[in-house]
């Protein structure tokens, strides 16, 4: 049984400011925030102070390769499945898992099932059918059938554009696969989004604004997540025109530093796309976790492989805050409510009444609380929760 949990005095952040109150949890949910709140009488409730600590909402990662990834470099550069003490220390409580590059010797259904094991072990966890190629690989047959009858199914990709991995799906293909994910989406009641991996080829975007004019209007660009526009500095650049289209950008984490000689830093990338009038509902952060980050030659051969982690998303956070001055309660929006409103997560995301008691307290700089549909995960900075065959 959940029991009732008060924490007292947190300076809470919804994710907007709205001071120092105190939150009642139970039953996985969010029950009260008031400025004050006495402990139910009769009813089982472990009162904790919050004093010096700031209450967010438990961040979403949209994009993480949660069953493995990778084999670029052959099949000793496979990368292994997530573990859930890399999502707790990083004060992820919601993920979205993908495939990525191999949709020909991974599948979805491992994707699946990883999902369906993180959920067990307590955090809340969804998934995008498919892969880089097109044709994609699905479990029903149909991205559309996987969207509406699997539950945690709530989109399509990553499908690979404007990279040498892609399958270079024409427009037909990717107006076909963009219009089940919507019906998909519609009949099952979620985002139908279409999750891309843009390449380094120069104005990515052409292939999504190629649908839109061929479907006349249609389909919109709000149907894409299009993620890696911190890529380089040219990607950046277009990402703004997209985003000023009504588009969103999706700002990959882990890859910084390892390629710091192209990738825009990530907390650099707020205060940038702020200054060029792209308003902070349209950008998102996600990590990339446990996907390979290879480095390529001029010829396209493999001359670098790393793996990135969630743990990037609040250094990048903190980074965006006390380096580059953005309000923390602009930042947070990045990985918390933009990402569940794109993704009709309605429960997660914010901070109120009714919500899942996904929080997570910090102290400055450190994550020292983070509960998950309201269980202690880590509790004064030490991970409780740790996966099946985790040590």
């Amino acid at each position: 049984m959940n029991m009732l949990t008060l924490f007292k005095n947190a300076d809470v952040y919804t994710p907007e400011h709205i001071g120092r109150k105190d939150i009642l949890t139970g039953g996985g949910k969010i029950l009260a925030i008031a400025d004050h709140i006495e402990p139910p009488i009769g009813v089982e409730c472990e009162v904790i102070s919050a004093d010096g600590l700031k209450a967010v909402p438990g961040f979403i990662d949209s994009h993480v390769h949660i069953a493995g990834a990778g084999g670029e470099g052959g099949p000793a550069t496979r990368t292994p499945e997530l573990q859930l003490s890399m999502l707790i220390e990083a004060g992820v409580t919601t993920v979205i898992g993908c495939l990525g590059t191999d949709g020909m010797t991974r599948s979805v259904e491992s994707v699946l099932m990883k999902a369906k094991g993180l959920r067990a072990e307590g955090v809340s966890s969804w998934i995008y059918t498919g892969s880089y190629q097109v044709p994609t690989p699905t479990i029903t047959g149909d991205v559309g059938r996987d969207i509406a009858l699997i539950e945690e199914v709530i989109g399509v990709g990553e499908i690979a554009l404007s990279d040498h991995r892609s399958s270079w799906p024409n427009t037909d293909e990717l107006i076909r696969l963009v219009e089940h994910a919507r019906v998909g989406g519609m009949l099952g009641g979620k985002a139908g989004i279409v999750n891309i991996h843009l390449g380094d080829q120069e104005d990515p975007f052409i292939p999504m604004y190629q649908v839109i004019e061929r479907s006349h209007n249609m389909l919109k660009l709000t149907q894409f997540l299009p993620t890696h526009c911190n890529r380089n500095d040219y990607t950046l650049e277009s990402a703004k025109e997209f985003a000023k289209r009504g588009g969103y950008i999706d700002i990959t984490t882990s890859s910084y530093p390892y390629f710091p000689e192209y990738e825009v830093k990530p907390s650099k990338c707020i205060p940038m796309l702020l200054e060029a009038g792209i308003p902070i509902e349209k950008i998102t952060f996600s990590s990339d976790a446990c996907g390979s980050l290879p480095g390529f030659d001029e010829n396209g051969n493999l001359v670098k492989l790393e793996m990135g982690l969630p743990s990037a998303n609040f250094r990048e956070l903190i980074d965006a805050v006390y380096q580059e001055g953005v309000p923390l309660e602009t930042a947070l929006k990045v990985l918390t409510s933009n990402p569940a409103d794109i993704l009709k997560l309605n429960q997660k995301g914010r901070i109120a009444v009714g919500k899942d008691a996904d929080i997570v307290f910090i102290d400055d700089k450190r994550i020292y609380h983070v509960l998950a549909m309201g269980r202690f995960m880590m509790k004064d900075a030490i991970i409780l929760k740790k996966g099946s065959y985790e040590k």
